[in-house]
């Protein structure tokens, strides 16, 4: 018989390169699951970890042997030491998601760095993850993957937003979960913002206090990405390939693309609350990731739909994808389904992600 209760720690990293989110989660699944996140923190990455990461996507296959393992050595120090300063014992799992550098699922890859042996050695714990990789080879996008936590923890919602490096939804339409990437956020906000020396746009203020460019607005109004159906996912390489190229054509301050690129974020995310409505009632959002903490994003996607947008603790807004991998790796665990197709496009739902044991 399965157990009822699990103590694991959930470890993200995601694309805006914030840092390393671990949180340690118990799990409880009686006739539903529910969820404690008892103690949490990020790591900034530091200087050097921040340039490595932002230079991958162009390592050769070498170089990227060899980030992939040091990288899983730096995970295993800070997990340790978080470990050591909690006093953590009676660890079922370490739930990691790692990092990832490539995502071309339509190319039938995805890479995401860190998930190794090495880890669960170093650790002494059994180590889940490598969550993505199964679901690109059973044809599907690989993402997202965080759909299942929303249908399981958080059915009350009408609707999961995450507005992290990128922005996506998910929701329950006749008992199917359906989820996408609506847009790239704060992978966008953060570049320019980091451009100014910030390491991001602070409550939305520099986009509160200078003008929208319509042109420009217009022009990423415009692309396809945005006309397709789900489902459907975005990666780092479509922000390098095509967001940027065109934001930088255009002769305009660091202010000023950064304010436009907001109004450009709230109407996309905005169109797609509203496309996706299923009732003329407003219908409640459960938004989360570190966007939520930009005001002037969330005024401005109020703005733009109908629903009500509900933020919740601080603890659920910065933790709410480490505590769903959480969930994923002790569903993995479990043998049970982690994985939506009805999500990423896969052939089938499935249990993905790979067991490490010490």
């Amino acid at each position: 018989m399965a157990k009822q209760e699990y103590k694991v720690l959930g470890v993200m990293s995601g694309t805006s390169l914030d840092g390393v989110d671990i949180a340690l989660v118990t799990l409880t699944k009686t006739n539903v699951w529910s969820f404690k996140i008892n103690t949490a923190t990020t790591i900034p990455y530091p200087d050097n970890w921040q340039t490595k990461l932002k230079e991958a996507i162009s390592y050769k296959a070498k170089d990227m042997e060899t980030l992939n393992t040091s990288y899983a050595v730096y995970l295993s120090e800070i997990i340790n030491k978080f470990i050591a300063k909690n006093t953590l014992e009676g660890i079922d799992a370490v739930c990691s998601h790692g990092h990832t550098i490539k995502h071309e699922p339509n190319n039938g890859y995805t890479l995401q760095i860190g998930n190794l042996q090495y880890l669960a050695t170093q650790l002494n714990k059994t180590v889940v993850c490598d969550f993505r990789v199964q679901d690109v080879k059973f044809g599907g996008q690989g993402a997202p993957l965080v759909p299942i936590g929303d249908r399981l923890l958080f059915k009350s919602y009408d609707y999961c937003l995450n507005l992290g490096g990128f922005a996506n939804v998910s929701q329950e339409v006749n008992d199917v979960r359906l989820a996408y990437d609506i847009c790239p956020v704060n992978t966008v906000l953060n570049f320019y913002a980091n451009i100014k020396g910030l390491p991001y746009d602070d409550n939305g203020k520099i986009a509160s206090q200078h003008p929208v460019n319509t042109k420009l607005l217009n022009e990423l109004n415009a692309l396809s990405f945005y006309d397709k159906r789900p489902p459907k996912s975005l990666g780092l390489e479509w922000v390098n390939h095509t967001i940027l190229p065109i934001i930088e054509s255009y002769n305009i301050s660091t202010e000023e693309k950064i304010a436009t690129f907001t109004e450009h974020c709230a109407q996309q995310i905005g169109k797609s609350l509203n496309n996706t409505k299923t009732s003329t009632n407003s219908l409640d959002v459960l938004v989360t990731g570190g966007g939520a903490f930009n005001g002037w994003l969330i005024d401005r996607i109020s703005n733009h739909c109908n629903s009500k947008l509900h933020l919740p603790d601080d603890e659920l807004i910065n933790y709410k994808e480490a505590l769903v991998f959480a969930l994923l790796g002790v569903l993995r665990i479990r043998n049970e389904i982690n994985v939506l197709s009805s999500v990423t496009g896969a052939s089938t739902d499935h249990s993905s992600g790979i067991i490490f044991n010490p």
